[in-house]
């Protein structure tokens, strides 16, 4: 049984490390620079002119500053939200104070204009913790949660049914082969029920897929045919839970189920510098009617759960040839030490 969901979240740091967070700020803060210029001017012409002489001093200030706070990310995600805070802003607004030392002989030396970068570098740092802070939330593991239990709500029941035929199929000519699929059933649906928050290790979402496909397997015979290539899978890097079971489904569902002759289904896993890839390719038949109904829905859950985990450094993308359909989902490569 699920133990209730938290009433609040703790705030957190965003991971400055995260490309979707290096984007918003470098695009939030010059959009910051360009409201102050259009505000301080007359005109736009001026406007427009004041921005350009000012982003001589923004922009190496906000690559100084992501630089940084991309090295310490660790050690500040470990400090209490509070202190965290406190360090970001006095990081970046001495960082903004030193660029305006350092390019002292381009600007004016008045001190107006260091109280200025002063209150402007507190004053953007501060605007866009606030920002993340409240796009955590909104994006909080609590509606990850409520997503994650949807998807589960929507695991086909003639699954299960299915399943469980073919195990009663199995009883009393082949025992021991019944017992180990109601295992594999037993610990399917285990995971299903539990709560699933956090990223998990991709050898236990291989583990998990590999007991569903042993399962579809003795309904489906051999009619379903199955190609791993893992040699090059890194076991220890962290995945959604359940990202990778849903696509087998819709493979067996869209490109199995429909088809009388034999169909193989292949599942490719492998690290490419920082990137984890999986792709899965299975037969696609153009007149299969309702069985392509429930791809859009399925793969719209796992880019949502995807942006959630990852924001922009995640893909999934499917391509549709005449005879197979084929998903690419692509991620950081993480592991629980880093």
């Amino acid at each position: 049984m699920n133990s209730p969901l938290p009433q609040s979240v703790p705030d957190k740091l965003p991971d400055t490390r995260n490309l979707g967070v290096m984007l918003r700020v470098l695009l939030s803060a010059n959009l910051f620079a360009l409201g102050l210029a259009l505000w301080s001017t007359d005109s736009v012409r001026d406007a427009m002119r004041e921005y350009i002489a000012q982003a001589a001093l923004l922009q190496p200030t906000l690559l100084f500053a992501l630089g940084s706070l991309a090295l310490l990310r660790d050690r500040l995600l470990r400090l209490p939200y509070g202190m965290g805070v406190t360090v970001c802003v006095l990081l970046c607004t001495a960082i903004g104070m030193l660029v305006r030392i350092g390019l002292a002989d381009f600007y004016p030396l008045v001190a107006q204009s260091y109280l200025r970068t002063l209150v402007a570098s507190s004053a953007l740092t501060l605007l866009l913790l606030g920002y993340f802070r409240l796009r955590s939330r909104a994006m909080s593991p609590l509606l990850t949660e409520a997503r994650l239990q949807a998807l589960q709500a929507r695991i086909r029941p003639h699954f299960l049914f299915n399943s469980l035929n073919a195990v009663l199929s199995l009883i009393r000519s082949e025992p021991r082969k019944a017992e180990e699929a109601l295992e594999d059933l037993a610990d399917l649906f285990r995971v299903f029920m539990a709560e699933n928050r956090d990223l998990v290790p991709l050898a236990r979402e291989v583990a998990l897929a590999s007991q569903y496909l042993r399962i579809e397997g003795l309904r489906l015979g051999g009619r379903m045919q199955l190609e791993w290539h893992s040699e090059r899978m890194p076991a220890d890097a962290l995945v959604p839970p359940l990202v990778l079971q849903p696509l087998l489904e819709n493979a067996v569902y869209h490109g199995i189920e429909p088809a009388i002759a034999p169909g193989i289904i292949s599942i490719n896993i492998f690290r490419s510098r920082d990137e984890l890839h999986i792709d899965i390719r299975n037969p696609y038949y153009k007149e299969g009617g309702d069985h392509h109904s429930g791809n859009k829905m399925a793969m719209g859950n796992i880019r949502e759960r995807l942006r959630l985990h990852f924001d922009a450094e995640a893909s999934l993308k499917t391509t549709v040839g005449n005879d197979y359909y084929q998903v690419h989902v692509t991620m950081p490569y993480r592991t629980a030490k880093l």
